[in-house]
């Protein structure tokens, strides 16, 4: 028994190193994806001063109107799908399968989810596996190597929270943002096809 609890506690410690390395290169992955964030609420906020007003006044003589107003190039997941919404022949299975792949696509984006899980998990087994040769420090009088190992225990507990409060941040915001572009192609889809039905 005490040969597999050598085992164990072997195994459980070479954890500790990798555990770190990932924390780190999340903790780097949650900076870039907060410039990432702010990159494309300041491209949303542009397309929405656009595109806003136009689709809440949308009737199906002014189309044409909103098809002129998008920008040149597709700059967001959402003026894509809108793009693709407005040139193609309208019909309501279309629309359908149109607005069901887009919020397939946003569901796609998860790089907010793993960060708000793994950040936790990660930050978690690197203080319990720090926690362990702190204690025993703690038992032999090594009071040098204990406050190593819970300045350890500490550092990965709060990156993996930071990491954490990141991703849970960050996915808020793009739920709701798409959210928000998802009922705006469902309403210009109806406008579409009521032009269609007129016609």
């Amino acid at each position: 028994m005490e040969t597999i609890s050598q085992v164990l506690f072997w195994v459980a410690n070479s954890l500790l190193i990798p555990d770190i390395i990932l924390l780190l290169l999340l903790f780097i992955r949650s900076l870039l994806l907060i410039g990432g964030v702010y990159n494309q609420y300041m491209t949303k906020r542009k397309n929405d001063k656009q595109m806003n007003r136009l689709i809440k006044e949308l009737t199906p003589d002014t189309i044409g109107e909103l098809k002129g107003a998008l920008p040149g190039r597709d700059n967001s997941l959402y003026i894509r799908y809108l793009r693709d919404l407005l040139t193609t022949p309208p019909s309501p299975d279309y629309s359908d399968y149109l607005i069901t792949n887009f919020e397939n696509d946003a569901e796609k984006d998860v790089l907010s989810k793993l960060l708000a899980k793994m950040g936790p998990v990660l930050g978690l087994i690197g203080t319990l596996i720090a926690m362990s040769p702190a204690l025993v420090g703690l038992s032999t009088g090594d009071i040098a190597g204990m406050t190593y190992n819970m300045q350890v225990v500490f550092a990965t507990t709060v990156v993996g929270l930071v990491v954490s409060a990141v991703g849970l941040v960050s996915l808020q915001f793009k739920q709701r943002w798409y959210a928000k572009d998802v009922n705006n192609l469902d309403y210009v889809a109806r406008k579409l096809n009521e032009k269609n039905t007129e016609a």
